[in-house]
């Protein structure tokens, strides 16, 4: 039996509705109102490797790897492992550097793209 890490380049989290409906725990859900300057708490089910000294996009996901456009550049600030109720999870806060507001392609590859003056 090995050890399970998955190595993630962005943040992935549910839309807020999956939270609201009972299915998902607040912090695995992306907040009501996603601010720049703001700091909020992410939890993933799993032992989970991000990025952390630089950008990396917040995505919403569905599920299964049904993963949207980045909706938001971010700075982990913090990921810790930690078992929670037997469950082997990765919580830590995330600071929204910018909120994407356009269909501008923000990312290439894992690099942030220079804002266009």
């Amino acid at each position: 039996m090995g050890i399970q890490i998955e190595f993630n380049p962005d943040l992935a989290l549910r839309h807020r509705s999956e939270f609201l409906a009972g299915r998902q725990r607040e912090e695995e859900c992306l907040p009501e109102l996603l601010e720049e300057g703001c700091v909020y708490q992410f939890l993933k089910i799993g032992q989970r490797n991000y990025w952390l000294c630089g950008e990396i996009p917040l995505l919403e996901t569905k599920g299964e790897q049904v993963l949207s456009r980045p909706l938001a550049s971010i700075v982990i600030l913090e990921a810790m492992h930690v078992l929670q109720n037997g469950e082997m999870v990765t919580r830590g806060k995330y600071k929204v550097v910018e909120v994407f507001r356009d269909e501008e392609v923000h990312f290439d590859g894992f690099a942030k793209r220079p804002r266009p003056d």
